[in-house]
């Protein structure tokens, strides 16, 4: 935040301000929609803070205008009004939000990490002419381009100009602005203000920005704005009231002498010190009269800088002959580069279309093998017999009719400890826990069985879950009934108690143990052509993912199915990488989606991994050349009954995605390489042109020109740097 603060206007509001400096730990009071985080500023009548906006996760600067009784709702209003009009600018701070309602008030405006210019002279004391004058220049056209639009900033200094992440100037805190047409006085920050400007009977005036301009520059160039030191603070101080002070402001810049800014900084040219320094004048009929006559004299310098001759000797001919012709060379050079690279680009596009359906191929194989191994199991007999033991007892039982209801998952405690203990179900149990230790069957998280309500009646797991889900009934889940997506409840509702018909893959949920997605593989058990429960398991998709591509190309797996979840990326290199680091995957992994339609549609074959936008991914910040290819299920098809009919296979699409992504600048080093040596050979034959040619001007120089004296150019040398003092922006006092 700057270093300047607002002044209060009497003991108390200094009291107030100086409570509120200590009081940093929480914000004055919430801001729907967004996550306070830490304090930035505090002033005497607010306090900057940094805040997240939940949805969009993007920073956000607030504002809050803390004690509430001494609020001057004109100056909050105003200040509002101004960003409003000023909205869609640029070079202008931009408002997000207001609440008005809050208590106290606050609005939202963007957050631009690099801070204020202030904080930027205060820790370089002063900047390097080039950057002083960009920034010179962009403030004056925002300058500019808010007078257009007949607004005034009257506070202009370097804590009211903020950097974004280009490092370029906004205007901000309007907090004084004046509309050009208002009558009404508006104070600045002392030794940013033009002089007129310190009376509390002034009308507003565009002169006022153009000295509060030359007075930005001057503190980029010097450390200070003009006519600043010790003494002129020490007698402004002690001149008592406002109107006293303000006055003896006038006193002290009126007789100070003429400024000299290229005495105070080496290296500064007399055209940019004429400009400051009419920026400057103390009678304003002297000064520009707006940004805009400010910012053409900076192009006519400009222009004078750029007339300076380049070459006048015998050099330029043959130096143009070789520039002609090593643009020709240059441009077949680049064509060829180009199509090598088109060529390169095609020829991985292609291979990784074959990759993509192949590790496709694999995901599908993998799915197969899990609907194999749960219809294996579900089609024992003796397996059979133990479910159907078990809802046969379950069901003579009414008190065990409780569990059947998603409603008493949290209840019936005791009802579900006397379910638990029933020896038919701990049969079951055993089984179950035997599958999960089975070297026949494939790896899984979990192998669970529900009965025909959708109870859990056994389950075994790799990692033992905080509670069981024994005696619990979880038929809202997708596979369960076999829709896309899990069946909310409500404190009244009940689950719908339709069942799978076939063998199922569920919706993909987050694992509890890690984050990391997971899809459970169902498959109805039928015993003498009844339904008696289901039969699943549950894996990580990780472990469908075994292709093997290197290190600069890998597959990444994403849910296609139409829903909530539609492009999020289940199974990713950076998960496993993230994984091994710590044990849960940030839950922010779940935001980032795929748009594959998008995808197909385009003509680029670039494609920018979302993962890549992430701190945690910055690797995966690049270009890759991608392809996709849906994963495709085959199984036996579902006859009338529900049982699946051998020997009628079904080919669906399974709704997930497989995108083989390869490192484009890998994929194309060979174009670097050989770009590489013919830039080498070119140099190389460049520099042998260079010293004919300056051997021969030199030569013809001895000859008839004669010898010539090179004048050196004097080094630039490091100047003293002074830091900023405190200032304080002068409040106008209200009307009454």
């Amino acid at each position: 935040m700057s270093a300047d603060h607002t002044q209060a206007q009497s003991e108390e509001e200094l009291r107030r301000a100086q409570q509120m400096s200590a009081r940093h730990s929480a914000p004055p009071t919430e801001a729907p929609g967004y996550s306070v985080q830490q304090q930035l500023g505090v002033g005497a009548f607010g306090e900057v803070w940094l805040g997240f906006e939940k949805k969009t996760g993007r920073r956000v600067a607030i504002k809050f205008y803390a004690h509430e009784q001494s609020v001057n709702w004109s100056n909050i209003s105003r200040e509002v009004e101004k960003l409003v009009f000023l909205s869609a600018d640029r070079y202008v701070v931009q408002l997000l939000d207001v609440g008005w309602d809050a208590a106290p008030p606050y609005y939202v405006m963007e957050y631009l990490e690099h801070g204020s210019l202030d904080e930027l002279i205060t820790r370089e004391g002063s900047l390097p002419v080039a950057e002083a004058v960009e920034i010179f220049r962009e403030v004056a056209i925002g300058l500019t381009r808010a007078h257009g639009k007949a607004v005034l900033h009257c506070d202009l200094k370097p804590g009211n100009i903020l950097l974004d992440q280009d490092r370029q100037p906004r205007l901000a805190d309007f907090g004084q602005a004046r509309m050009s047409n208002e009558q009404k006085p508006a104070l600045g920050t002392l030794f940013y203000m033009a002089p007129e400007q310190a009376d509390l009977q002034a009308l507003p005036d565009a002169r006022w920005d153009v000295y509060a301009l030359g007075a930005v520059m001057h503190a980029m160039l010097t450390g200070e704005p003009p006519y600043r030191d010790s003494d002129s603070i020490a007698e402004i101080a002690s001149s008592g009231a406002l109107s006293q002070r303000l006055e003896k402001y006038r006193q002290v810049i009126n007789t100070q002498p003429p400024l000299d800014l290229r005495r105070k900084c080496r290296g500064l040219d007399r055209p940019l010190a004429e400009i400051i320094e009419r920026c400057l004048a103390v009678n304003p009929n002297e000064r520009f009269a707006g940004p805009q006559q400010v910012l053409e004299a900076l192009a006519e310098r400009a222009e004078a800088r750029s007339r300076r001759p380049l070459m006048v000797s015998l050099f330029v001919a043959p130096l143009l002959l070789f520039l002609v012709m090593a643009f020709f060379g240059w441009r077949g050079f680049q064509e060829a580069i180009r199509q090598t690279d088109r060529g390169l680009t095609k020829q991985a596009q292609e291979s990784n279309d074959w990759a993509a359906q192949f590790a496709a191929g694999l995901v599908s194989h993998e799915i197969e093998r899990y609907f194999a191994a749960v219809e294996r199991v579900a089609a024992d007999p003796e397996f059979r017999q133990l479910v159907a033991d078990v809802e046969e007892v379950a069901g003579r039982t009414p008190e065990f009719q409780l569990l059947n209801d998603p409603r008493n998952n949290d209840l019936q405690d005791d009802v579900r400890k006397e379910f638990d203990a029933l020896p038919q179900r701990l049969e079951l149990q055993a089984r179950v826990e035997a599958m999960m230790r089975s070297a026949d069957l494939p790896r899984a998280a979990s192998w669970f069985v529900c009965n025909t309500q959708g109870t859990h009646l056994a389950a075994a797991f790799d990692t033992q879950p905080s509670r069981t889900p024994i005696g619990r009934n979880f038929s809202y889940r997708t596979y369960f009934h076999g829709g896309r997506q899990d069946v909310t409840l409500d404190a009244s509702q009940q689950a719908p108690r339709q069942h799978i018909r076939q063998t199922h893959l569920s919706a993909a949920f987050p694992s509890t143990a890690t984050d990391a997605w997971k899809v459970a593989v169902s498959t109805p058990i039928i015993k003498d052509g009844q339904f008696v429960g289901i039969l699943a398991l549950t894996v990580e998709l990780g472990d469908f993912m075994k292709f093997e591509g290197g290190a600069t190309q890998f597959a990444v797996l994403v849910d296609n199915r139409p829903g909530a979840q539609r492009g999020v990326i289940l199974q990713h290199p950076l998960f496993n990488e993230v994984l091994k680091k710590q044990e849960k995957l940030p839950q922010r992994f779940s935001q980032y989606r795929v748009d594959l339609a998008d995808l197909a549609a385009r003509h680029s074959l670039l494609y920018r991994d979302p993962l890549g936008d992430d701190k945690a991914g910055a690797a995966y910040a690049k270009d890759w050349i991608v392809a996709q290819a849906p994963v495709f299920q085959s199984h036996d098809h579902a006859g009338s009954d529900g049982r699946n009919e051998p020997g009628k296979h079904q080919h669906v699409d399974s709704g997930l995605v497989v995108l083989v992504q390869e490192d484009y600048e890998a994929a194309i080093a060979p174009v670097h390489r050989l770009s590489a040596r013919l830039i080498r050979e070119g140099v190389s034959a460049l520099l042998v042109f260079l010293a004919v040619v300056v051997a021969l001007w030199y030569f013809v120089q001895r000859m008839f020109i004669g010898s010539r004296s090179v004048t050196k150019r004097a080094a630039l040398g490091p100047h003293a740097t002074t830091s900023l003092h405190k200032q304080e922006t002068l409040e106008t006092p209200p009307n009454d």
